[in-house]
């Protein structure tokens, strides 16, 4: 049996790992040491993703989280290091761009251990992003490197990988809400939960620290929302709920705040608004692949191809076009295929088997 040590930590990890896991174990080939670091600890934030999409539980939990970027990288690495000497993975499979994704790509990489990751590729240009600099370092690592689409498989060839290191299979995204979007439609109440109704909303994230941290952003993004007098739904991240209290930054009468959701409400509320506004890349990806249009509350996002066809459109935090964008009736987006056919996670599972065996 060929032995893989997956390594997730955030939510949308959680996503991408529940189809992946479920394409290894149809090979019947693999055995799967799931690791989470702990990064996302809240039980709305992580526990409810393993329940709904039955992900395996965790071999090993580490419990690495809320500390700074340098912390929990360094911790992270020393354990997961730990875990490789005892478990001797024949790769290591990572998925995105946060801490978990860095430490385990370099704990593998000094072990002299294969490296797959998921989702490579992106790329925002912007190295103050604290994911820019973890995706670009676990790309240069990596073994095998899965990238989502064309533009992805672009970004690597400009930067010198090696083409045969690098196999373009769609976007695993894709394949979870192919999968889970029916489950959502027959499972999810959270519309009539919150008595709100199809059509008449926008859904709203915000979590990025270059928006939770800097408060001239946060500030102008949610004076934004409060001026398109639309009726937002805001599933609100413990960080930015924190950072919102700690200095008493107004939220509109039309803005209604609810704690985090697991991924079936996410994928209703999503299907269900009229628009979705967000600084989270996986959330720009969900829309499209729902239809649903979106503005995104960043400068600049790794999913330009979605901005090209105007799927996506960047408002920053810029409070005018925010409002704007807000109180807009914008089209229903027409899905292209970007992101492959929705088989993302089987074509990754049989590379890694073709590759280890």
């Amino acid at each position: 049996m060929i032995r893989i040590l997956t390594v997730v930590g955030a939510r949308p990890q959680f996503v991408k790992a529940a189809v992946v896991s479920r394409a290894l174990a149809a090979t019947s080939m693999v055995e799967e040491i799931m690791v989470h670091t702990g990064q996302h600890f809240d039980a709305n934030m992580s526990d409810i993703f393993f329940d709904e999409m039955k992900i395996p539980e965790p071999d090993h939990n580490l419990g690495i989280g809320g500390g700074t970027h340098g912390a929990n990288t360094g911790r992270m690495l020393e354990q997961i290091e730990q875990l490789l000497f005892g478990e001797k993975p024949d790769m290591v499979l990572v998925f995105g761009d946060t801490d978990s994704t860095l430490a385990a790509a370099l704990a593998a990489a000094k072990l002299m251990i294969p490296i797959g990751h998921v989702e490579a590729g992106l790329r925002s240009f912007n190295r103050a992003m604290p994911e820019e600099i973890n995706r670009v370092l676990t790309d240069h690592i990596s073994d095998l490197l899965f990238s989502p689409s064309d533009v992805s498989v672009g970004n690597l060839a400009r930067e010198g990988i090696a083409a045969d290191k690098v196999h373009c299979t769609g976007d695993v995204m894709f394949d979870a809400v192919e999968m889970f979007a029916p489950v959502a439609a027959q499972q999810s109440s959270i519309l009539s939960d919150l008595g709100i109704r199809r059509g008449e909303y926008a859904l709203c994230t915000i979590h990025r620290k270059e928006n939770t941290d800097a408060l001239d952003r946060l500030h102008s993004i949610f004076a934004g929302l409060a001026d398109s007098g639309a009726q937002i739904i805001l599933p609100l991240h413990p960080r930015t709920r924190n950072v919102l209290a700690a200095n008493d930054i107004p939220v509109g009468a039309n803005i209604r705040i609810i704690d985090p959701v697991g991924y079936l409400d996410m994928l209703a509320l999503q299907e269900g608004a009229r628009l979705v506004g967000t600084d989270s890349g996986g959330v720009q990806k969900e829309a499209f692949f729902l239809s649903v249009p979106c503005i995104t509350f960043r400068d600049e996002t790794e999913w330009v191809e979605l901005v090209e066809i105007g799927a996506n459109k960047l408002v920053g935090a810029d409070r005018e076009a925010i409002a704007t964008s807000l109180a807009a009736r914008l089209a229903p987006v027409s899905r292209q295929p970007l992101y492959g056919d929705g088989s993302a996670s089987h074509i990754i599972a049989k590379t890694i088997v073709a590759h280890l065996r």
